[in-house]
């Protein structure tokens, strides 16, 4: 099983992911692996209605994006990441509207963690290989933000 080589979120939209495609990711900050998932649920009925994006490449996409809403990587990252470093003074910010935590989620990203990613055939296939990933089998240890 050989994952991609990593990539920075700083660098995305990354033009080598296949439009269509169950996959499994990495989420690191250097050696210290932060997350790991699967994306591609029923990957077989997207591709026969010919989706043209659906997969591994729109999860990192939303990923890269930083936006809470709906996704449960950037909610970890504000929540146990983000919210944790703020000041008095920053909190301030988002009464006014100065600061916005996606935009902040979105920079932490972008600054900090790189991804690596596996194509895999099927969706049943990607949900077996996270679990060995969240488990501390792939990597030997388990991710700061979702293990099991």
């Amino acid at each position: 099983m050989n994952f991609s080589q990593r990539f920075k979120f700083s660098d995305w939209p990354n033009r080598d992911i296949p439009l269509v495609a169950a996959g499994v990711y990495a989420i690191w900050h250097g050696n210290e692996l932060i997350y790991c998932g699967m994306s591609g649920r029923e990957i077989e009925k997207a591709v026969k209605a010919n989706k043209k994006k659906y997969g591994l490449i729109t999860r990192l996409n939303s990923h890269a994006q930083g936006r809470l809403s709906g996704n449960q990587f950037c909610v970890y990252v504000a929540n146990r990441l983000v919210i944790p470093t703020l000041t008095t003074n920053d909190l301030s910010k988002f009464a006014t509207g100065e600061y916005k935590l996606d935009y902040m989620t979105k920079s932490y990203i972008h600054n900090n963690f790189e991804y690596q990613y596996l194509i895999v055939n099927t969706s049943s296939e990607a949900y077996a290989i996270e679990d060995k990933a969240r488990a501390g089998e792939l990597f030997n240890h388990k991710p700061l933000l979702n293990p099991i």
